[in-house]
């Protein structure tokens, strides 16, 4: 009986939490930066933030909550890319509503982190083998 009372009680509180999509909040670029290809964010557990951090060769606009540090790359950086499961993607760096704070400013114009050298450097650190998931058939070009 108890346990019968329990399920209903916690299916209850998931038919609500899906009635009710999770906030989400853009994350606020600095006004002096251009971002003509758009943005989208990718989130990666907060204990893996100053590794990657210190070994990508150009870091951009880095936001930082509890849980997640939020990189900034350019819109479709998902396309092609088998993020590892660990990864938040947020397309148009619209993520869950928290109080992340700006803990890089780069050093150029653009709020962007090349998206492949840290798609690869995120796989090294969560022990995942990169794969990318082509998009359409095959892309060789023949000899005419």
């Amino acid at each position: 009986m108890l346990r019968n009372a329990v399920s209903h009680l916690l299916a209850a509180r998931r038919s609500r939490a899906s009635d009710h999509p999770t906030a989400t909040m853009p994350l606020p670029l600095p006004p002096a930066l251009s971002a003509p290809l758009g943005c989208d964010a990718v989130g990666v557990p907060a204990e893996y933030g100053f590794r990657l951090m210190s070994h990508l060769p150009r870091t951009g606009c880095v936001f930082a909550d509890d849980d997640r540090w939020w990189w900034i790359v350019p819109a479709g950086s998902d396309l092609d890319l088998d993020w590892p499961s660990q990864v938040a993607y947020a397309r148009g760096a619209r993520i869950p509503a928290g109080r992340p704070r700006m803990i890089h400013h780069p050093d150029s114009r653009t709020p962007y982190t090349p998206p492949i050298p840290l798609f690869l450097m995120v796989c090294q650190v969560t022990g995942v083998t990169p794969s990318w998931a082509p998009s359409g058939g095959a892309h060789t070009v023949t000899a005419p």
